[in-house]
C-alpha cells in the first residue's frame, strides 16, 4: 500500500469518522450485537498493551481471530459474565487515514475510555490508540483488523466490554 499523498475525498473521510463514532456509540450503549456488525467475517480484534504491540508480540488481553470469536466474546459478556453494572464513555481524537488502496483503508485514532462503576467516581479505564485496517463492503465500511493498543500500565478494574 502506498501512503496517502493526495487529499482524502471528503466522502471517504466522513465515512471513516462515522464508522469510528458509531463503533464507540455501540460500545458505550453496551449493544454487543451491534458491536459484532462492525467486523468482516475474517477479522482480527485485539486489545493489547503498547509494550507488546511495539515489540511485535501478539499476546493480547482480548484476542479474537474471526467474527465467530467476536460473537463468542459478545455472547459471553452478555450471557455468562458476572460483573458490577458499569457505564462507559469513549472519547476519540485525531481520526486519521494513513493509506488507501482500492477498498482497503489503513486508519487510526487516539481514544480514552472513562468508566463509571456503582458508587465510585468515574475514572480513566483505558487510553491509547486504534490501529485499523478497514475494508469497504457492500454493507459499508467494516473493520478487517482492529488493534486497540492501550497505554495504561494496567487495567484498573476489569476489561469486560470491548474497547
Amino acid at each position: 500500500m502506498t501512503a496517502v499523498s493526495s487529499p482524502i475525498p471528503d466522502a471517504l473521510a466522513w465515512s471513516v469518522i462515522r464508522l469510528y463514532e458509531d463503533y464507540a456509540d455501540a460500545v458505550d450503549r453496551q449493544d454487543l450485537e451491534a458491536w459484532c456488525n462492525f467486523f468482516v467475517e475474517d477479522c482480527k480484534y485485539r486489545v493489547i498493551s503498547r509494550e507488546n504491540y511495539d515489540a511485535g508480540l501478539t499476546h493480547a488481553t482480548i484476542y479474537c481471530d474471526g467474527l465467530a470469536m467476536v460473537r463468542d466474546r459478545a455472547n459471553a459478556t452478555r450471557d455468562c459474565t458476572v460483573y458490577e453494572p458499569r457505564s462507559l464513555r469513549h472519547f476519540l481524537n485525531r481520526i486519521r487515514i494513513a493509506k488507501v488502496e482500492g477498498d482497503v483503508i489503513e486508519a487510526g485514532s487516539s481514544f480514552m475510555v472513562i468508566e463509571s462503576v456503582s458508587d465510585m467516581e468515574p475514572y480513566v479505564h483505558t487510553v491509547g490508540r486504534y490501529v485499523d485496517t478497514i475494508v469497504n463492503t457492500p454493507d459499508g465500511l467494516r473493520f478487517k483488523e482492529r488493534w486497540c493498543v492501550y497505554d495504561n500500565y494496567r487495567i484498573f478494574n476489569s476489561l469486560i466490554f470491548p474497547v
